[in-house]
């Protein structure tokens, strides 16, 4: 009995350990770059906030089960320097490359938001 009470904890330990690496394994982001999106989701989608808060990291989460951070950064500042007034946007908004990388991310956000039902 004395044996069993430490392989018992051991094995529940062991267990925890395992049961965090498929969501370390994940395309985890950074904490800030969470807070963020999540901030800018609820800014864009006003609602009830505890509801929006847990709608737009759902969305999150379903954007990196599909890319990568590396990947979400570039995407995300090509869509937003899309914005850019003058010749410095239009450079970025006549650029195919950039364009067809920017209706990827779009289309991405649609689908995560639609699946957390963020949007309708």
């Amino acid at each position: 009995m004395t044996l069993f009470r430490p392989l018992t904890a051991a094995a529940a330990a062991c267990a925890t350990l395992l049961g965090a690496l498929p969501a370390h394994a994940a395309n985890d982001f950074p904490t800030v770059a969470r807070v963020l999106y999540v901030h800018e989701c609820m800014r864009d989608h006003p609602g009830a906030h505890f509801e929006m808060v847990n709608k737009c990291a759902c969305a999150l989460d379903k954007l990196a089960e599909q890319i990568s951070f590396d990947e979400y950064e570039t995407l995300s500042t090509e869509a937003n320097a899309t914005t850019i007034g003058g010749e410095r946007g239009a450079y970025l908004r006549e650029n195919e490359g950039v364009q067809t990388a920017v209706r990827r991310y779009r289309k991405l956000q649609t689908e995560v938001k639609k699946a957390c039902f963020v949007i309708r």
